[in-house]
């Protein structure tokens, strides 16, 4: 039992394409503009400034810090096992995540990346708890 099917995971795009081939290397991206400003999703457009021409994918440290969680008991479909986390983490680098934890945390925990391989090659992030070693500062 999984909790994705292929046709639920976004197929990639003009804006995402570079994302999802890092997702391939387990390797988590964010979108880094001219100005310093950092996002994710990729977007088109710098959210900090505005600016098109100066948007680059840069490697992401993998840890984060648990904004917030909830514990989803009621499957949206027969195949998917519950109970199961989903929560928004911040990354060290500052964006935020939608992601699927692997464990139910407290709000504050430091997490770490993992991937879920996709069929297709490509790979969701979910997090984990982090090693004492690993925690965000």
């Amino acid at each position: 039992m999984t909790w994705f099917t292929p046709g639920e995971v976004p197929p990639a795009d003009e804006m995402t394409g570079e994302w999802w081939d890092a997702t391939r290397e387990h390797r988590l991206t964010v979108q880094t503009c001219g100005c310093g400003h950092r996002q994710h999703p990729p977007r088109a457009v710098c959210t900090g400034c505005g600016r098109t021409d100066a948007l680059t994918l840069v490697e992401a440290s993998g840890a984060a810090t648990v904004d917030t969680y909830t514990v989803v008991h009621r499957a949206p479909r027969p195949d998917v096992a519950t109970p199961y986390v989903v929560a928004r983490v911040r990354l060290a680098e500052g964006p935020v995540l939608l992601t699927r934890l692997m464990a139910e945390p407290a709000i504050g925990d430091a997490v770490t990346v993992g991937w879920v391989d996709l069929p297709d090659g490509r790979a969701l992030p979910v997090f984990t708890p982090a090693r004492p070693d690993e925690e965000t500062p």
